[in-house]
């Protein structure tokens, strides 16, 4: 039996991940997250161990070490998936706040975790599995600056982390999924209707850019494409460093524009 301990589990798109690994079989998953009512049903799949875990919290990844250390002595995976997302300006309403909250869940918490259970990922000669975003390598969206500044960062923390642990044989490998339709999809709209209501500057902008952030949202691409690359990178011999996977192509055709062209495409779709 493999173990594998997986951060952000109660998402959709976490516990779509554990369903598939769990069917694969071969693999005990310790399902990480705060949503209690959640984690219960994780609880009832077969080979889950739901655990509490805040992975802004050291003392709550301190407790949840704890619960895996009483299961087993090793871990065959770490699987970061816990994220959260917020459509804000850089310069208006409380957005330093929600800069750091971001940072302190999308990057710290994927370090505290990959800290504290790193000697057991070692003792299992296993593998670390970081959870990026197509925003972590594509050129930045207009009012998306405080999750992209956050991608960009585990970006560089994961090529970082790979280059000092391929001298130990542990792989480390990202995924950069594009958009799926999930409740946090849901949140993302919330967000943008209040930067709407709320900005001195920039609600003509927000307002003609709606559609175009819809469009790319509304995208119905199958969760369970995203958990076939996890599990490529969970189970194969030779991981690839990096897994993409549903990548936006209205998105994708602005990376092939120089900066200042992007520039301008964003300021004929306003005019």
């Amino acid at each position: 039996m493999k173990y594998v301990l997986f951060s952000g589990a109660t998402g959709d798109l976490g516990r779509c991940c554990i369903e598939e690994l769990v069917k694969l079989g071969g693999w005990t998953v310790f399902a990480g997250g705060t949503n209690q009512a959640k984690l219960a049903a994780l609880g009832e799949l077969d080979n889950v161990i739901p655990l509490t875990l805040d992975v802004t919290s050291d003392e709550s990844v301190d407790k949840a070490y704890e619960t895996v250390r009483s299961h087993t002595y090793k871990l065959d995976a770490v699987v970061n998936f816990a994220g959260i997302h917020t459509f804000t300006s850089m310069v208006e309403g409380d957005c330093v706040k929600e800069i750091e909250k971001m940072l302190n869940v999308n990057v710290m918490g994927m370090v505290r975790v990959n800290k504290r259970f790193f000697e057991m990922v070692r003792i299992g000669r296993g593998r670390i599995v970081n959870c990026s975003s197509e925003s972590g390598w594509m050129t930045p969206q207009p009012f998306n600056g405080p999750y992209t500044m956050t991608k960009y960062a585990v970006e560089a923390y994961n090529d970082s982390l790979r280059r000092e642990l391929m001298f130990l044989n542990i792989p480390v490998v990202k995924l950069q999924p594009g958009s799926f339709k999930t409740q946090l999809t849901e949140k993302i709209y919330r967000d943008f209707d209040r930067a709407i209501e709320t900005t001195n500057y920039f609600r003509k902008i927000l307002t003609t850019m709606k559609p175009m952030m819809t469009m790319e949202l509304e995208l119905d691409h199958d969760p369970k494409k995203l958990a076939r690359k996890l599990i490529s990178a969970l189970t194969a011999k030779h991981p690839r460093t990096k897994y993409k996977v549903c990548t936006g192509k209205l998105l994708m055709t602005l990376e092939l524009l120089p900066d200042k062209a992007v520039d301008l495409a964003y300021k004929a779709i306003v005019r």
